[in-house]
């Protein structure tokens, strides 16, 4: 008796679950709302930080505390968009992990960047959607090549030889 196992279940993707993998269910919708909303959040972020710039200008920190800030958010926010952009299509297999602790604390301070990369990779398809179908992909192709194999092995060994082994006596 031969279990037949199922065939393996995608992945799901924050905010699409699995219709990323069919492109269903209001998939392009969600993707361009997301998208707007991430460009939506930017662009209130970035006036938070203006904000926060005249309120340094009204304390009268100096030029040299003001330039640094607007420095060190510009800096933190370009790294974080081109980190953030290459772990949406880096391979999951790849050595640097997509939550490296290193770089979290730069993407909270560029979260500016995060949100910007987040609706540039959904204009194209779902965030993470390459790398969930790479792994998905291999995951069917094991599964029917498991399938197969399984197949051409039903059955009795002994019935498909056609008669004795060559070599024995008996």
């Amino acid at each position: 008796m031969s279990e037949q196992r199922e065939r393996p279940e995608p992945e799901p993707i924050r905010f699409y679950g699995t219709t990323w993998v069919d492109h269903s269910g209001g998939y392009l919708l969600r993707r361009f709302a997301l998208g707007l909303g991430a460009v939506l959040l930017a662009a209130a972020g970035a006036l938070v930080l203006r904000l926060a710039y005249q309120g340094m200008a009204i304390a009268e920190t100096g030029t040299v505390v003001s330039t640094l800030l607007v420095v060190a958010f510009a800096v933190c926010s370009s790294m974080a968009f081109s980190r953030t952009l290459g772990d949406y299509v880096r391979d999951p297999d790849d050595a640097r992990g997509p939550d490296d602790a290193s770089m979290r604390s730069v993407k909270v301070i560029g979260f500016l960047g995060v949100l910007l990369a987040y609706a540039l990779r959904s204009a194209v398809e779902a965030p993470g959607e390459k790398q969930r179908r790479a792994a998905y992909d291999r995951a069917v192709e094991r599964h029917e090549r498991r399938s197969a194999h399984r197949a051409a092995r039903r059955g009795n060994p002994a019935a498909r030889r056609g008669g004795r082994r060559p070599g024995r006596r008996g």
